[in-house]
């Protein structure tokens, strides 16, 4: 039976165990968290299966898909140039700005906690210099991989998706995807003080989301959760930095980010009303570990390794920060009110809004979601228009 959305229920439905989705029962289980680090791979190379078909379409009727088509007119009109169009004379220092950082209060991603107690209770300015220095080398290292694995993702779409509409559109954001690799590649290089590895969680579900053999489950990982929460983050460092080419360059990948969330709306609101209520389940549940993966990420693991803190201490210090919930949570006002366009929220008796509530990101719902962005209603190039 449908409801009244038209969405396939089923009030049977048996939804998978957190301990076989997540590997834990405990959502919120911070050691376990905190214990799957990252590790750097011999070599340059990450290999994983690819197990999806190519399609083929002789179908070569464009716009059938007027919003889709849309898309992919505006995507042509907005590129930018990473090369050119970004103020790579800047002078960066980053050891002033964490100091400066240091002297504003802020650690990390948020206001400085009270960490009475904890292993860093003694540290002084010049450890939480090296923190925020680390943490800011952490966290656009995984925005670097985090874009590769777009890169990969939408050229999948390319070949697996039916529609000449899609397939246009997702060449566009190849490209996009390709000029965000180079751009926080370079800015690692020639402005930070060094690289990271991939976040164990990060990877495990890119992974999970190149092995799928199912289009649309690559647009609901990589467009809709992935690309989600990446938008979210890009905005919140945006407002946050001081320095003023991330400031331009987060700008303007922003701009495109909003273009590849909402194809994934677009392309996913027609196919999920054709799909059955076992159908529908497996998708809710790969939301779930996606977003319980994309949260896991926020975590850090990697760089409290570097800085010799174990996980059961990264575990307590994250527990006296109750900005760092804040933080992670706020990242989600993208992926729900998305998932809920999708009607992924309230399928199957609700299942994944219980988990979203058990996540403390329900709160987002009805956020303003990705398809009326104002860069959506934008003509040109970030550049074109100098946004800042």
């Amino acid at each position: 039976m449908k409801d009244e959305g038209g969405q396939m229920t089923d009030s049977n439905a048996v939804f998978t165990e957190n301990a076989a989705l997540i590997g834990r029962e405990d959502v919120n289980d911070l050691e376990t968290i905190f214990a799957v680090v990252g590790e750097s791979e011999t070599g340059q190379e990450h290999f994983v299966q690819n197990n999806c078909p190519t399609e083929f379409t002789w179908n070569y009727e464009k716009a059938e898909r007027p919003q889709l088509d849309r898309l992919y007119e505006k995507a042509k009109r907005s590129q930018w140039n990473g090369s050119t169009d970004l103020a790579w004379e800047t002078e960066v220092d980053q050891e002033a700005l964490a100091h400066q950082a240091y002297r504003d209060g802020v650690i990390g991603p948020m206001a400085q906690p009270d960490l009475s107690g904890t292993v860093v209770a003694s540290w002084g300015e010049k450890e939480w210099v090296g923190l925020n220095m680390e943490y800011q080398n952490w966290m656009l290292s995984q925005f670097m991989h985090g874009e590769q694995g777009a890169l990969l993702c939408t050229a999948k779409i390319v070949e697996t998706v039916p529609w000449i509409d899609a397939k246009y559109y997702a060449a566009t954001q190849v490209v996009d995807e390709a000029r965000h690799v180079e751009v926080f590649s370079r800015y690692l290089d020639a402005k930070l003080s060094g690289h990271y590895q991939m976040n164990a969680h990060l990877g495990l579900l890119l992974d999970d989301i190149v092995a799928d053999s199912r289009w649309d489950i690559t647009y609901l990982g990589m467009q809709i959760m992935v690309e989600g929460l990446a938008l979210a983050a890009f905005g919140f460092m945006h407002q946050s930095t001081k320095e003023p080419l991330l400031k331009q360059l987060l700008r303007y990948v922003m701009a495109d980010e909003a273009r590849h969330v909402a194809f994934g709306v677009l392309s996913l609101k027609e196919i999920y009303l054709s799909l059955n209520a076992s159908e529908i389940r497996e998708r809710q549940e790969f939301a779930f570990e996606a977003a319980v993966r994309m949260r896991d990420r926020l975590a850090a693991q990697e760089m409290w390794d570097r800085l010799g803190v174990s996980p059961r201490d990264a575990a307590l210090i994250a527990a006296q920060d109750p900005s760092r919930v804040e933080f992670q949570s706020l990242l989600f006002s993208k992926i729900v009110p998305n998932c809920k366009k999708l009607g992924l929220l309230d399928a199957g008796d609700g299942w994944l809004r219980e988990k979203f509530t058990e996540m403390g990101v329900i709160a987002f719902e009805d956020f303003i979601d990705t398809v009326d962005e104002v860069d959506l209603e934008a003509e040109g190039s970030p550049a074109a228009r100098g946004v800042e």
